[in-house]
């Protein structure tokens, strides 16, 4: 049997609404060459019975739950492509992302990681916002992610493909990214290759109240946003130093993170001044105008320090 050139990775878990448009999608790409293979994480609705309606057509693997980064490690152990394309089961594919991907891979053999922008969706499906990430990079994005604490305006998982090198030099996403495997990938494939953006949207990303994206954040969300930028600091040090890479991380430099901490906190007028400049100077964001608009949000929204800052928590 011919070896697939591109290999088409969704993840499910409790999306059987969802999956088939999904996959659908996948089908639905006129590109010769493609494998889909569907890892379903222990789902406990009408996933099963949604998937099995594919069989013959994509690849199926029914596993306990242990993750979106187990599942997506799984498809790929099954893949054969040298192009890997990952797919959440709630977003879906526009008609031409597996060409444009497949194209931009092949002008550049030096690249690890492509993508493109998502378009926002309801979970009705009707779109919201504008499409995400707003700004994009391009090149060896290495020294950027060095000088920003690896912070960037990345892409989410439905807008990722790396080249199976990369992924075999990389290896499996680790179990800590167990709900964000694109962190891993868009942390580590930008000092393994050249990362390459395509400016439209080819996908469709449906917010709800599962994932991170959201116009607004709670303080238990900041929080669990915090632990996670650190500890995507800390594996991708862990990984440059096992893989004798020069660059190293530093929490300092991670504005968000600094930004976050304020929010929870409250700042003094001085730390206030400090962050907006910190933010106009930022590496992570290559967009100047941006960087601008962050700087004069910071100085102006951070609440001071021993006042009520506003933040909501969670109902108990």
């Amino acid at each position: 049997m011919e070896r697939p050139a591109i290999s088409v990775l969704i993840n499910n878990y409790n999306y059987g609404r969802f999956v088939g448009r999904a996959i659908d999608s996948a089908l639905g790409q006129q590109t010769p060459g493609v494998e889909i293979i569907v890892v379903d994480d222990g789902s406990s609705d009408q996933s099963r019975s949604v998937l099995e309606a594919y069989n013959g057509r994509v690849k199926l693997l029914f596993q306990e739950n242990q993750g979106q980064a187990a599942a997506m490690n799984a498809a790929v152990k099954l893949s054969g492509g040298d192009i890997l394309c990952f797919l959440d089961a709630d977003d879906w594919w526009a008609p031409g992302k597996l060409s444009a991907t497949a194209a931009a891979f092949h002008s550049d053999p030096q690249l690890s990681l492509v993508y493109h922008r998502l378009q926002p969706m309801l979970t009705e499906g009707s779109p919201t916002l504008k499409p995400i990430p707003r700004s994009l990079c391009s090149g060896d994005l290495s020294l950027r992610l060095s000088k920003s604490a690896g912070w960037w305006p990345f892409p989410l998982t439905s807008a990722i493909a790396v080249r199976r090198s990369a992924w075999d030099v990389a290896g499996p996403i680790p179990e800590q990214f167990r709900i964000s495997g694109d962190a891993w990938l868009t942390g580590i494939y930008p000092f393994l290759g050249g990362v390459a953006a395509l400016p439209d949207s080819l996908g469709f990303y449906r917010i709800h109240n599962n994932n991170w994206y959201r116009p607004i954040d709670d303080a238990a969300m900041l929080r669990k946003r915090m632990a996670h930028w650190q500890d995507t600091v800390e594996a991708t040090n862990r990984f440059l130093a096992a893989h004798d890479l020069p660059a190293r991380l530093r929490l300092t430099d991670h504005h968000p993170y600094r930004a976050a901490s304020a929010r929870l906190d409250g700042v003094t007028m001085r730390a206030r001044l400090r962050l907006a400049v910190e933010a106009f100077f930022f590496a992570g964001e290559p967009n100047l105008p941006r960087r601008v608009r962050d700087a004069l949000r910071t100085a102006r929204d951070l609440p001071r320090r021993g006042l009520d800052i506003g933040l909501t928590e969670p109902a108990k």
